[in-house]
C-alpha cells in the first residue's frame, strides 16, 4: 500500500502540472528535458530537468547528457522531498479522505464514479470508499499508463542521490501541494476530468517525452479538459512563481539538479522563462 501512496502522490504531479490554452509571447523551447542556469552572479551552473514523474519500465530512460549534469551537481531538489520520512507519513495520511466518499459525494455523483471506476481499473466506489478523491483520480491515471511495471523518476534521483550522500531538498509540501489541488477542483470539476481520461493521450505524451519535446509537452498537458483558469493559477503560476523566488539562492550556495514535471518548464509562467526574467541564463543542453 505504501508504494502503491507514492505512486499515486507521484501521478497527480505528472497529470495536473499543465496550464490552460494560452498565447504567450515566450520563444519556442528547443527539444530537451535538460537545461542549464548560469549567470546573474552564479559560480557554477544548476540544472533543470523536466520528469514525466512516472512511466513504464521500458519507456524509462535517462539520457547520458542527463546523468553527466546529475553527476556534476551538488544537491538534487525534487519537487517534494521524497527522502523525507515525514513527507512520506504526510503523503499517506492525505491519501486518505478527511471522510469517507459516500459521506462527501452526492448519489449522483457516486453513481458516476462508480461507473469511472468500472470502466477504467475494474473497481467499485466501495472498494475506494476511505481514499481522498484526489488520491483515486491518481490510481486511475496509474491505469493508462498500461503496464505494471511503474518507475518512478524521483525515486530514481533519490536512490542515485543516496549513493553519492547529495543533499536532498524540496521546493514544497506534500499538505501545501494537496492545498494547490484542493483550491484548484471542485468535486464535480474532478468526475468530469476523470470522464475523460484517455489512454491513447497517455500515449502521445510518454511518445512526446520519450522525443524530449518541452513544447508539445506543455500543449499537450494544457487541454481544458485538465485546467480551467482557477485551476491554473492554483496548480501552476503561483507554485511556479513560489519556486521560482527560492532558487536563486539555493542556486547561489549549491549547483543544482532540480527535477520538476515537465509542463513547469515551458510556457510565459514557466521556469525556464521566469528565470530568464529574473536575469539568468538559461539554455538548453542538446548533448
Amino acid at each position: 500500500m505504501k508504494n502503491v501512496f507514492k505512486s499515486a502522490v507521484a501521478v497527480i504531479l505528472f497529470v495536473f502540472n499543465g496550464a490552460i490554452n494560452a498565447q504567450t509571447v515566450s520563444p519556442q523551447l528547443e527539444n530537451s528535458l535538460l537545461w542549464e542556469v548560469s549567470g546573474n552572479g552564479l559560480t557554477k551552473p544548476s540544472y533543470l530537468y523536466g520528469t514525466v514523474h512516472m512511466i513504464c519500465g521500458p519507456d524509462y530512460f535517462l539520457s547520458e547528457k542527463t546523468k553527466k549534469a546529475f553527476d556534476a551537481s551538488s544537491e538534487l531538489v525534487l519537487e517534494i522531498n521524497f527522502s523525507d520520512p515525514k513527507e512520506m507519513t504526510d503523503m499517506q495520511q492525505m491519501a486518505m479522505g478527511k471522510e469517507p466518499l459516500s459521506k462527501r459525494l452526492n448519489p449522483e455523483q457516486l453513481s458516476k464514479l462508480d461507473a469511472i471506476l468500472k470502466k477504467t481499473s475494474g473497481m467499485s466506489v466501495q472498494q475506494v470508499d476511505a481514499f481522498s478523491l484526489m488520491t483515486v483520480m491518481s490510481l486511475i491515471s496509474m491505469k493508462s499508463f498500461g503496464c505494471n511495471d511503474l518507475k518512478l523518476y524521483e525515486m530514481e534521483f533519490i536512490e542515485s542521490a543516496k549513493k553519492r550522500n547529495l543533499k536532498v531538498e524540496g521546493l514544497e509540501t506534500v499538505k501545501s501541494q494537496f492545498k494547490s489541488f484542493e483550491n484548484a477542483y471542485a468535486d464535480d470539476e474532478m468526475l468530469a476530468m476523470l470522464e475523460e481520461s484517455d489512454v491513447e493521450e497517455t500515449k502521445l505524451l510518454v511518445a512526446n517525452y520519450k522525443k524530449e519535446n518541452l513544447e508539445e509537452l506543455y500543449k499537450i498537458s494544457t487541454s481544458e479538459n485538465i485546467m480551467n483558469a482557477k485551476a491554473k493559477k492554483y496548480m501552476l503560476d503561483e507554485r511556479n512563481q513560489n519556486w521560482v523566488k527560492l532558487l536563486p539562492e539555493m542556486m547561489k550556495k549549491e549547483n543544482l539538479f532540480v527535477a520538476v514535471g515537465a509542463a513547469h518548464l515551458a510556457g510565459e509562467e514557466g521556469i525556464i522563462n521566469l528565470l530568464r526574467k529574473a536575469g539568468y541564463t538559461v539554455k538548453p543542453v542538446m548533448n
